[in-house]
């Protein structure tokens, strides 16, 4: 009794073995809500929902192939994995995937160097967007695999090629992306712009472009999973090296492990790639509420 009179004045509440304890809060001398109430920070709650995803994705995974009892077909995620250590020992996975990764690398920066000018452009000219539009729907729905046959007459089998593809896919939303972002710019910010007198490249450079980039930083990720996966369809045929080529390779030789290895791959360094772009995305537009998405 004696114990509990003390802890009442001194504003702590009992507790059963320590689990409930409270702490008092600094502002008011208050008591504050348990500390196993307390919310775990938000990104370990990520963590934890993305963990026990890959968990249940493996597990069905490894009751498929246990069903199908054909490791060619459908090999198990423990040979996958142990295909995967063997093939980063010998340094496979590293040359390969840092080929694909330095081909798109250059082909989106080749894409941005094209679409963007252009995407400004169209945006803050409508004569100009209704010259070009046309020939950009006419280009948009043709898949980049499409070409794939004419890029092999024209550039051969090499590096040309998968850039080329990627290039032609990643162009698009990028393009897109851009002009949707410069027509959504508030049009009252940039008449309060020019009645101040500012001039025409200042308002574009300081009212237009921050406006308008969290919609083009969408477009660059749009881009960038398009790139992806045309890299690897482009090098399945026409790149001596690179996952695509990877994955052609081992599919001959019946060497499922290393193919499903390599699939597994592509998916985590796509991953990772869109991570960092998320990443710049909200360092670059911190004021958009979406850029956390």
């Amino acid at each position: 009794m004696a114990d509990a009179r003390a802890n009442l004045f001194s504003g702590r509440l009992p507790s059963e073995g320590g689990a409930l304890s409270a702490t008092k809060s600094p502002a008011d001398g208050g008591v504050v809500a348990p500390a196993r109430h307390r919310g775990a920070p938000a990104w370990l709650r990520r963590t934890g929902v993305v963990l026990r995803s890959y968990a249940l994705f493996i597990a069905a995974w490894w009751l498929l192939a246990a069903w199908n009892g054909n490791p060619i077909q459908l090999p198990d995620p423990a040979s996958v994995f142990n295909a995967l250590v063997d093939l980063a020992r010998d340094g496979e996975l590293l040359e390969h995937t840092v080929v694909s990764s330095t081909r798109v690398v250059i082909a989106l920066s080749i894409a941005v160097s094209l679409a963007l000018p252009l995407g400004f452009a169209m945006g803050l000219s409508r004569r100009l967007e209704s010259f070009v539009d046309p020939l950009v729907e006419l280009l948009r729905p043709i898949s980049g695999i499409a070409w794939i046959p004419l890029a092999l007459f024209i550039f051969g089998v090499g590096n040309m090629l998968p850039i080329f593809i990627m290039v032609y896919v990643a162009f698009f939303p990028l393009l897109l992306n851009t002009v949707s972002g410069v027509r959504s710019v508030d049009r009252r910010l940039i008449d309060a712009s020019r009645t101040m007198g500012v001039s025409r490249r200042a308002v574009l450079e300081r009212v237009v472009i921050p406006a308008s980039l969290p919609t083009v930083m969408v477009g660059f990720r749009l881009a960038f999973a398009s790139a992806w996966a045309a890299v690897v369809a482009a090098e399945l045929i026409g790149a001596p090296s690179g996952l695509g080529f990877a994955i052609e390779w081992y599919r001959q030789l019946l060497m499922s492990p290393k193919v499903f290895g390599f699939i597994a791959l592509i998916g985590l360094v796509g991953f990772l790639f869109d991570s960092m772009l998320r990443a710049l995305q909200r360092k670059l537009t911190p004021w958009h509420t979406g850029a956390s998405a």
